[in-house]
Formats: C-alpha cells, structure tokens, sequence
C-alpha cells in the first residue's frame, strides 16, 4: 500500500519519502523533524506488533503538531475497542447487533444463538473464523476460552444476525459523503459454512473462502435500502469522531432489519481494497484520493476547527430523529436545546 501511494503521489508533482516505523518512536520523529515534512500519510496499524497502540502513534503527531491524514487519536483508540463503541453508536440511537463483553469462558451470557464470538479489540477480521458461530452453550464457553487464552483480551459475544452484509465507505472533503454501497456476495459459499467475511476471507487468496467471498460495487439493493445504509454510515461515521476516510460495516437480516457491526477508521486502502472499488465507482481515481486527504491535513494545519463536530448540521432531520429515538428509550423528551 505505500508504495501504491509513493508511485501514486510521486506522478502528481510531490515530494514523497516512505518512513518505516520500527522500535522507537523518537526515531520516527527525529527523521519527521529532519525531513521537515509537511503532512504525514498515516498508513499505520499497529506498533510492536500491537494494533490498540496504532492510537498512540497518531496522538505522538498530534502532540508535536504534525499535521497528517486519516483519523484522529481518539476515534482510532474508540473504535479499537468494539464493545466500547457499540455503546457510543446505541447512545446515538444507532443499530447495532446485541452484544456481550466476556471475560471468562464460565461467564454466563445471555445472547441467542446462533452467536458470533470475536476478539474484542483486533482488526482484520483477526480471531474470526468459521467455527467462531456457535449454536449452543458449549460450543460458547469453548471459543470464548480460545479467544481469552490465544489474544490475551475480553471476547465480544454477538447475536449472529443471518441475512446480507455490506459495507459503505465514507469520505471527508468539504463535505461528507458516502460512496456506493458495496456487499460481500456469499452465493456461492459451501452450504455448511457461515455466511461470515472471516479472516481466511479476506486475506488467503488461494483458500475457498477468499474465492466465494467477493465483493459486489455498487450493491444490487434498493433506493430505500441504499439511503439507509447511508444515512447510517454517516452518522456512524460522525458519532465516533472520524475523519478524512472510514468504512462502516452493516449487517441485514431477512427481516430487512439493519445493524452496523463496527466502524473502521482508516481502512485498508490499497488498490485491490474495497475501500478504491467504492471510489472507482465514483470516478475518483487514486492519486486524487490521496490528494485530496494530503489536502484535507493541510487545511487542518491551517483551520484548526476544520473537520470538527459542527459537521452534523449538514443533517438536522436526520440527527434530531436519532436523538429524539435515543432519549425516549430513556423515558426523557427530547427538547432541541
């Protein structure tokens, strides 16, 4: 992916310089300080081969003033943390699937079955596999074991929520927007096997699940289904603090029932990633993409409040729904203050 972007940004006219995080951060900014670089692309996902200090890396170019792309800190520590941001996306009065954190695999959970049981704070559909649906009891407590003993973190138990899956991208300019919806096509899936994007899915492209997992853009679905899924991801998108780029993934059962899974700032956005099928349906090609976000850190630099909370007023209606939705499951009326 970054020498996608180096090839990429290199033709359109900019300097470019790929810096590799290694063991020191200090280092990192030493060679920033050097270099005297202008914005930073921020590609990374983990350090020292842990994705929940990827936050950390991004709060040290906020600390020193170094203006970069993608999201803040704060959205990327948010939403690191599943069950924790579940519970920012309900109190928005956004759908999610039912969800548990487990921190024993003799903890009673009270989800139906069929569940899903994942690592609370990994990405990349890291720890999801096919056996981790499970139908009863036992299968429960022997995954959630699994899950506490192998990533060393609580388990998130989910209802598994059997229908279709998408994803919408969503993009930052001088405007939000979301970009074609895309669905995981599962048609063509062994009958036996769960209709989940596991980690063999998405990242063994000889296994059989890579091959019957492709993704369709833009989605065969309704103008109703369409705009909620977008009006959703924007609001995902905005409730969790994002900015620049970010993707929110959803589920839909047979009963039409729509449920955001979780929302992935900075997604993966190499070439062959969904997030640049999504912009391809646009007519955004790559080299602008990134211009466009080196743009966006620029003018952050410059307009400190740009890409700030008041954007959600570009969608009143909508947000005052969610909110009046949200306070009268609490017996409150909402006021409008």
């Amino acid at each position: 992916m970054a020498d996608s972007i180096y090839a990429a940004i290199s033709d359109e006219g900019y300097n470019v310089t790929v810096l590799p995080l290694r063991e020191s951060l200090m280092s990192l900014l030493r060679r920033v300080k050097e270099l005297k670089v202008d914005v930073i692309i921020n590609l990374c996902e983990e350090f020292r081969s842990r994705p929940q200090l990827e936050s950390n890396v991004a709060a040290m170019f906020e600390a020193f003033g170094i203006p970069f792309t993608g999201c803040p800190s704060k959205a990327l520590a948010i939403c690191q943390d599943k069950f924790k941001a579940k519970a920012i996306l309900n109190a928005f009065g956004l759908p999610t699937a039912k969800g548990r954190l487990v921190t024993s695999a003799d903890q009673k959970v009270d989800v139906p079955f069929p569940a899903i049981v994942k690592p609370n704070q990994e990405d990349a559909s890291l720890g999801i596999y096919q056996d981790s649906v499970v139908s009863d009891q036992a299968s429960l407590q022997e995954k959630v074991g699994k899950i506490i003993g192998v990533y060393k973190q609580p388990a998130l138990v989910e209802e598994f929520i059997q229908g279709r899956e998408f994803n919408v991208a969503v993009l930052e300019t001088d405007r939000l927007q979301a970009l074609p919806v895309s669905e995981i096509d599962f048609s063509a899936m062994p009958e036996s096997a769960p209709h989940i994007c596991s980690y063999e899915a998405k990242w063994f492209e000889d296994h059989v699940l890579y091959t019957t997992t492709p993704a369709v853009c833009p989605a065969p679905i309704d103008d109703s289904v369409r705009d909620k899924l977008h009006q959703y991801a924007l609001a995902a998108f905005q409730a969790m603090g994002c900015r620049d780029y970010a993707r929110v993934d959803f589920r839909m059962g047979k009963d039409g029932r729509v449920a955001i899974l979780e929302v992935n700032p900075n997604p993966d956005a190499s070439l062959d990633a969904g997030y640049c099928r999504a912009l391809g349906a646009v007519g955004i090609e790559y080299a602008q993409f990134w211009g466009l976000m080196i743009e966006n850190a620029l003018r952050r630099k410059e307009e400190p409040w740009f890409s700030s909370d008041d954007v959600r007023i570009e969608y009143p209606v909508f947000w005052q729904q969610l909110l009046e939705n949200a306070v009268r499951k609490k017996g409150r009326r909402w006021s409008g203050q």
